[in-house]
Order: C-alpha cells, then structure tokens, then sequence
C-alpha cells in the first residue's frame, strides 16, 4: 500500500509494525485517526480510543479493515484512570501485549488568534485546566495503566504528541502551549525512569498541520505563508506526521529515547 505525502508523491509504507500492537488516545478523526490508520496500514493491530465520537471512530476501524488491517474501538476517558484501565485490560485480553501506545488526545480545542486564552490579561485558569487535564492528566493515566504489561514484556514504545509553539510560540495560546509543555518534562522522566524496561518515549513536536478540525479556521493564505519560511518550502501534512509516529513506533528507532522532536519541515530547529 502507498501513501501520498504533502508533495503528492506516492511513499511506499513499508510492514514496520507487523503484530504490533498500539492503542492511540483520541483517535476517531484528525491526526489520532490518521495515525491509526497509517499504524494499521504498517501491520499493526490498533486500539481506535474515542471518548464522544462513537460513529466517527466506527468509522476509522471499519475504513482500516476494508483496507485489509485489524481495529478495533474502545470507548474511555483518559482522564479517568480506571476506564484507561479497563481499556489497557481490554487490548491484553484481545492480543495479550500492548507495544505501542501514542498520548494524542486533546480536549476540544481551536487555533484561533482572536481568543481570550492568546492574552495573559485575558486567559483564565479554568483554559489551563482543561488544557492540564486532558492532556497531562490523559497521558500520565495511559502511561499508569499500559505500564505493568509493557513491564511484564521487558519493551514499549510511549509517543507523545506535542506541538511546535513550545520552542516558537508565534501565536500565545497560553492554555494549550503550557499544557503541550508539560508533555516535555514528562517525556524526558518516563523515558529515564523506564529505559531500564526496556521501554522507549519520545515526544513529536508538530506545527500547524494541514489540515485538522483545530486548524479548520486556518487560511490558505497562512498555511501559504508557512511554506514559505520552512526549509523544505511546504507545510506539514497530517499523513506526513504520522509516517513520523510510524517511525518512533517502529525497531529503526530502537536507540532514541527521551527525545523531543519536531515535525515541522525544519520551520523550527530545537
């Protein structure tokens, strides 16, 4: 099978996840369902998480196995630890491991520059909560309830999703961009504790990606602008990230740890 990159030139993807197995937090549209189904195009066996949109994530799996890869969907809220719990115990039931577990669920959240949370004078705590806790709060309870297994396996691969405005905050989104910051210490900590298991964590840094329900209200004029001041003169394509998920998730990226990445065409350079 192929997939289409920003430039539209077709990339072979190739078996790199063959019997893996991998749950992606908030997975029933936008990148968590383009990564799901580039995972499951490379061979893996995906665990399509959702907590509200039952029909859309449906929806993902079923696309997936007519394209001949194995899903399935599992309803949870990651800020609640005992349904992330019930979820972990649900994919051990079906497949007896979990290999790979991507942290990209994000409360309902929109790009917007016209916003309250843009200003300090004017964003509310209540804007850094939401943002802490579906976020942080959902990455550290997926952690905590896939831990014993990946312990028990002696391996895993944790990715979490983070975003470019950590190292060039061109627009203030003080909720969202110190939540997405948070994710950076947490990586580097998980990956030092856990190394000795065997288990790898990293943390992909993406930039305004083309295109996403968050950045639906983004003008072509923008993402025009985008291409222009990157390297590699185009703006990053969902499909293109998640070939980049595939590749932290996969045995090439056996020696990387602890690492904070962006996928951004070279727009910033941490």
């Amino acid at each position: 099978m192929t997939q289409s990159t920003s430039t539209n030139r077709p990339v072979a993807i190739p078996a790199l996840l063959t019997d893996k197995v991998a749950i992606v937090t908030g997975a029933s549209r936008g990148l968590g369902a383009q990564i799901a189904q580039q995972m499951a195009t490379a061979g893996a066996i995906v665990c399509v998480n959702y907590l509200n949109s039952k029909e859309a994530a449906e929806t993902v799996v079923a696309d997936i196995m007519a394209a001949g890869g194995q899903a399935f969907v599992y309803q949870a809220d990651v800020t609640k630890l005992e349904q992330v719990k019930a979820m972990a115990a649900e994919v051990i039931s079906r497949h007896g491991r979990i290999d790979i577990v991507v942290n990209n669920a994000l409360p309902h959240y929109q790009f917007d520059p016209s916003a309250d949370n843009t200003s300090i004078e004017t964003v509310q705590w209540a804007h850094f909560s939401q943002q802490i806790d579906g976020i942080v709060k959902g990455a550290v309870n997926t952690v905590q309830a896939v831990l014993p297994q990946m312990k028990a396996q002696q391996m895993g691969k944790i990715i979490n999703i983070s975003t470019n405005l950590v190292y060039n905050p061109v627009v203030t989104y003080y909720d969202y961009t110190t939540a997405k910051s948070a994710l950076l210490g947490l990586t580097r900590n998980l990956a030092s504790e856990l190394g000795p298991h065997g288990i790898r964590v990293n943390l992909l840094a993406g930039g305004l990606l083309k295109t996403t329900d968050a950045s639906s209200l983004t003008t072509e004029e923008v993402f025009d602008y985008i291409a222009t001041t990157t390297p590699l003169r185009q703006a990053t394509s969902v499909a293109d990230f998640a070939n980049s998920v595939l590749l932290m998730a996969s045995d090439l990226s056996v020696a990387i740890t602890g690492q904070s990445i962006a996928v951004d065409g070279g727009l910033t350079m941490p």
